[in-house]
């Protein structure tokens, strides 16, 4: 019974936590390791392309709630999330043709771009405050929880309870089948085998015919989806504040890097690596380990390695010590 318990706890502060977290760092990931592996620059404004495609999804949320709309049990978030695409794209393809477009043209070394995409994200990050504000924005609605801690305990008779959000369920399907489009896509549809093509060898591509502003066009079409998916079911999960996702960024590029830049499987292994790490460093362990020992043997410490304060910081050290002794990443991807 003591097992159970153990196992019950450690599921409901980490491992369903780190499985949501995790989900919603690899669709951040996919994005950052697409933008390198075909535009070839680490674009520093992914995370603030999270915050402006889930800012327009709020904006839309707020009103279909107005006008009596929604899904019922599941969040209203959902209907606007094409309208966050929409809003992300039109607003990377017009970065792209005032901004991007001229350093491509020039032959722009890729620490240049990487220098844009910085003035990039600091406008992205004042027009996203400018138009919601610096504070937190909650804009979740539906049933909050699939399996309250309280029924567990009484169908079960545990000690511990299981709460598992409706957020943290939606996230994983949502992750499972926008992953799942997006390998079909680049796998077996004509404009994915020319992306791939393009990021293998952009001269032989061209020599093949291949459009090089239609490959461009479309990965901002794919990065603006995947941005506001993951921005939406972080948001929704924990809460939307502009600033939270400039921090987000920190982790994202962590994912890919672990992953391997250029690897869109390395970005969701370095997704879930990276949660698991976090979540787990700063958690406190006494709960867990109080069911798995003699009470005689129980720690009067919290058994935790690190404050929450310094979740991120977990990301920098992983990301510090992956680039001096792997640089290409788990799955080898571009050198970084």
């Amino acid at each position: 019974m003591d097992f159970l318990n153990a196992f019950v706890a450690l599921s409901n502060f980490v491992l369903i936590p780190a499985i949501a977290y995790g989900s919603q760092l690899a669709l951040g990931a996919l994005g950052v390791t697409l933008i390198y592996g075909i535009l070839r620059f680490s674009n520093f404004a992914h995370g603030d392309t999270m915050a402006f495609g889930t800012m327009v999804a709020i904006l839309f949320t707020w009103w279909f709630q107005s006008m009596g709309i929604s899904l019922g049990p599941l969040p209203t978030a959902l209907l606007a999330i094409p309208f966050g695409i929409a809003g992300a794209a039109a607003l990377l393809l017009l970065t792209d043709r005032v901004v991007y477009r001229f350093y491509r043209a020039q032959k722009a070394k890729p620490v240049i771009l990487v220098i844009v995409s910085m003035g990039v994200m600091f406008i992205y990050n004042g027009l996203t405050r400018v138009v919601l504000g610096p504070d937190d924005q909650r804009f979740a609605d539906g049933e909050r929880f699939l399996i309250g801690a309280l029924d567990f305990r009484r169908m079960t008779g545990l000690e511990e309870g299981l709460a598992i959000k409706s957020t943290q369920a939606i996230t994983l399907v949502t992750a499972i089948i926008v992953v799942a489009l997006l390998f079909w896509f680049l796998t077996y549809t004509r404009t994915g085998k020319s992306m791939r093509a393009y990021s293998d060898n952009e001269d032989l591509a061209l020599l093949s015919g291949i459009n090089p502003e239609r490959v461009v066009m479309v990965t901002w079409l794919i990065v603006a989806a995947l941005a506001t998916i993951a921005g939406v079911l972080y948001g929704l999960d924990k809460s939307y504040k502009p600033f939270t996702y400039f921090q987000l960024l920190l982790p994202v590029f962590a994912s890919a890097i672990v992953g391997g830049l250029g690897s869109p499987l390395g970005a969701i292994a370095g997704g879930f690596i990276i949660a698991f790490s976090e979540v787990g460093i700063v958690y406190a362990w006494k709960r867990v380990v109080a069911h798995m020992v003699p009470e005689a043997w129980e720690p009067e410490g919290l058994l935790q390695l690190l404050s929450t304060d310094y979740k991120f910081a977990v990301s920098f050290v992983i990301l510090v010590i992956v680039l001096l002794f792997r640089p290409t990443g788990l799955f080898r991807g571009k050198a970084v």
